[in-house]
């Protein structure tokens, strides 16, 4: 058995100017960006969303802007595995996550637990 569930909205930006783009998402959605504490993300900033909502980052990117999804697992292998089942596709591995994409094309990626509450809304798969 394994868990996962949605973890992270992510806002990919193609720019250079990732605080001016951070900036205005925070506004749009009427939360403060700040940076993550880790300093080997510079390409990221947070956004505070209330408790108990899902967690939205702004991410600088060499590719073309877009929006994609994290789920978090607590088995990366076999969250991959069950994903490919429902006919997805690995695409990527990127240090310790698959970026995957969905049969209608979308991209996402495939996570270790990036909140602290992950167990309590996470969905349990036997395998």
């Amino acid at each position: 058995m394994h868990k996962s569930r949605l973890g992270t909205i992510v806002i990919d930006c193609q720019t250079e100017e990732l605080d001016t783009a951070a900036a205005f998402w925070s506004k749009a959605l009427g939360c403060t960006a700040a940076k993550l504490p880790d300093p080997d993300n510079p390409n990221y900033r947070q956004l505070d969303t209330p408790p108990g909502e899902v967690t939205v980052l702004v991410q600088s990117v060499s590719h073309p802007s877009r929006v994609h999804i994290d789920i978090e697992t607590d088995d990366i292998d076999a969250e991959v595995q069950r994903l490919e089942g429902l006919g997805a596709r690995r695409v990527a591995q990127v240090k310790r996550w698959w970026v995957m994409e969905a049969p209608t094309g979308q991209r996402f990626c495939v996570v270790r637990p990036q909140r602290s509450d992950f167990d309590s809304g996470a969905n349990t798969w036997s395998e």
